[in-house]
């Protein structure tokens, strides 16, 4: 092989490396996806933010009890996490039409100062690639996707708070 075609085939390999990280960069970015506050508003998923500060999306139900666990959890040291880091928790709630009415009151008994909506459709739910609840998303500051982890088990939470604190250095 000529050191011209070793370079040509160099320089389309490399081409098609800097494409696909660029590819792989745009899916780590919050989707746009519909869902509603608990007031009944309907908000884009893609202008969630947090001023540049980090941000955990959580996926969780009201049927779902190692959902309940962790927000109940991070509910606990949340005030300390938001002085600390500035994060925000989003919590979104799968919860199918008929069942969402019980979302507020649920979310009301417990305290929880998280911004909550409501994913009806499953449409937030689909675009994010979750399975199963709890489903938990570490957001950077410009919106990009840096860590998730599915499932619960206790101290998780201290996992996340890790994490958390990497992006805030």
């Amino acid at each position: 092989m000529s050191s011209q075609s070793f370079r040509r085939i160099f320089s389309i390999l490399l081409v098609f490396s800097v494409l696909s990280l660029i590819a792989i960069a745009s899916e780590r970015q919050i989707p746009s996806a519909k869902v509603k506050s608990l007031r009944g508003k309907t908000v884009d998923t893609k202008t969630f933010s947090n001023d540049g500060k980090p941000m955990v999306i959580n996926f969780w139900a009201t049927w779902c009890k190692p959902c309940i666990k962790e927000l109940n959890n991070i509910h606990d040291d949340y005030p300390d996490w938001v002085e600390e880091t500035g994060v925000k928790v989003i919590a979104i709630s799968i919860d199918d039409a008929r069942n969402s009415r019980r979302v507020a009151p649920f979310v009301n008994s417990r305290g929880w100062d998280y911004e909550i909506y409501l994913d009806e459709n499953g449409d937030f739910r689909r675009a994010m690639n979750v399975q199963n609840p709890p489903h938990t998303f570490l957001v950077n500051g410009k919106g990009e996707i840096v860590w998730q982890h599915n499932g619960y088990a206790p101290g998780d939470e201290k996992a996340l708070l890790k994490e958390i604190k990497k992006l805030t250095k």
